[in-house]
């Protein structure tokens, strides 16, 4: 028993100190390493498995609207990248350079790609010559190096995985239309595969991507009150079009500039995971997205029988979930703490006094009830029990979103929420970005998005009194 105690008492609780609760769960549920590079994480089986399926659900759901995927270099010539001079400017502090190519010095500089705008912006200009080539609607799925400079493991790291979407359009509406459409598709996704319900808005003009027109985003709220901008979506207008002469010809055999969007989703996103849903035993996977939907646990496993019908219970469970049987040498107890540390939904316990009665137990991950169910009806038993258990990861969600959400008439009222770190805090805006940095100075909140469903909460801006123009979402954020 000590050393079955010994797996959960390695996780520091997250009300203790919620940080180091984070850690101590990405390490003892074996998502990542730490690797010799500085600021870089090993992704490791359980947590790569995990963003295989955010990367094949988002992929299948991407080529329904038409997209198809590509692959660009992974460097960018210093002239490209200076093409665009805003977007440039906002990368340059987190930029890495290759200076050399073996012993010798290079004529030009290349950037290791902090995203690929320019490299798809040069490659339009190559391929689009009239309005028949349109629209372009391309993905990839790349690493991309940042260099940080404080960094943890998911939420941000000097390289990390995701996904870059980057389509061009005859007309500004059609951009639009994309960016909005992308948006809500990664909404859609969190909540129906994640089981994170999220705000959606615009970025304010200080918040938005570097060369962007607009920036959509949709922000998730942590278990510690803190908010993490979990997908983003672009609006580029024309502007990289005309930096990069990125023209076509209409019908009217006249030139005319295309308009671009881009828009992401990385592996930050298994941060959410962990921080939204997890405890003080590990983390807890919503069991659309898990690798393992099921365990299956023998008890008393060396009982004539026993592995057999583990077995059994697999081959009858494979064609519709993902299970695994768990047939080591180790007490049923570790096993259970290994299966809740790694947050695998359920588990399936049988014994030889369940083989009697033709029964086996499922327990949920998230609650620890155990349900007995007959062997003959386990099928559609564990499909309930995983139904369930995703609908309810998802109401537990969204109550503690709408719990965690309040709102600030006065500027009083305002920085008693951001002291408590209550969660999100909609307010009055004036526009203004030296009153958005004002705030974010006096409280450390940033505007997390301008919400697409605006409340009216008074006529002046929270901070600087002026007359205001939009309710915002403020908070502190990863």
């Amino acid at each position: 028993m000590a050393k079955e105690k010994k797996l959960v008492e390695a996780i520091t609780a997250m009300e203790d100190d919620f940080a180091q609760w984070y850690t101590d769960v990405v390490k003892k549920a074996e998502l990542v390493e730490y690797s010799s590079v500085r600021g870089c994480m090993i992704l490791r089986p359980n947590g790569y498995a995990i963003w295989e399926n955010i990367q094949k659900t988002l992929d299948a759901m991407f080529k329904e609207t038409g997209v198809e995927n590509v692959a660009m270099p992974m460097f960018i010539p210093e002239s490209l990248l200076q093409k665009e001079a805003d977007h440039v400017e906002g990368f340059a502090p987190e930029v890495a350079w290759v200076t050399h190519g073996g012993e010798k010095k290079l004529q030009e500089r290349l950037c290791v790609r902090p995203t690929s705008e320019t490299l798809f912006c040069d490659f339009y200009s190559k391929i689009i010559q009239s309005h028949r080539d349109l629209p372009k609607l391309y993905n990839q799925w790349v690493s991309v190096c940042r260099w940080e400079k404080t960094t943890r493991p998911f939420l941000r790291t000097s390289e990390f995985y995701w996904q870059e979407g980057h389509t061009a359009h005859a007309a500004a509406e059609e951009a639009e239309e994309r960016t909005v459409q992308m948006l809500n598709m990664y909404a859609d996704f969190c909540e129906k595969y994640l089981a994170i319900p999220v705000v959606k808005g615009q970025k304010t003009e200080k918040e938005k991507f570097a060369g962007a027109h607009s920036t959509y985003t949709i922000e998730a709220l942590m278990h510690d009150g803190k908010a993490l901008q979990s997908g983003t979506s672009h609006n580029f207008g024309d502007g990289f079009a005309k930096a990069f002469d990125i023209q076509y010809t209409d019908k009217d055999n006249k030139l005319k500039y295309v308009h671009q969007t881009s828009w992401g989703m990385s592996t930050r996103i298994i941060g959410a995971i962990i921080m939204v849903h997890g405890d003080d035993s590990g983390l807890v996977l919503p069991p659309r997205i898990a690798p393992v939907q099921t365990m299956i646990i023998p008890i008393m496993q060396k009982k004539a029988g026993v592995l057999e019908k583990a077995e059994e219970i697999r081959r009858k469970l494979e064609s519709n979930f993902k299970v695994k049987v768990d047939d080591s040498d180790k007490s049923p107890g570790w096993k259970f703490s290994e299966q809740e540390v790694r947050g695998i939904p359920t588990r399936i316990e049988i014994g030889p006094k369940d083989i009697e009665k033709n029964q086996a137990v499922i327990v949920r991950r998230d609650t620890r009830e155990k349900i007995i169910v007959s062997l003959d009806e386990i099928e559609t038993k564990l499909a309930e029990v995983l139904e369930q258990m995703q609908s309810d990861m998802l109401d537990r969600a969204k109550k503690h979103l709408e719990e965690h959400t309040v709102e600030a008439r006065t500027w009083d009222e305002f920085k008693e929420h951001i002291e408590k770190q209550e969660g999100f805090v909609k307010a009055m805006w004036c526009g203004e970005t030296e009153c958005e940095e004002a705030i974010k100075d006096e409280t450390g909140a940033s505007t997390r998005c301008m919400p697409f469903e605006q409340e009216h909460l008074g006529d002046v801006c929270i901070h600087c009194g002026k007359p205001a123009k939009k309710m915002v979402y403020f908070g502190k954020a990863y």
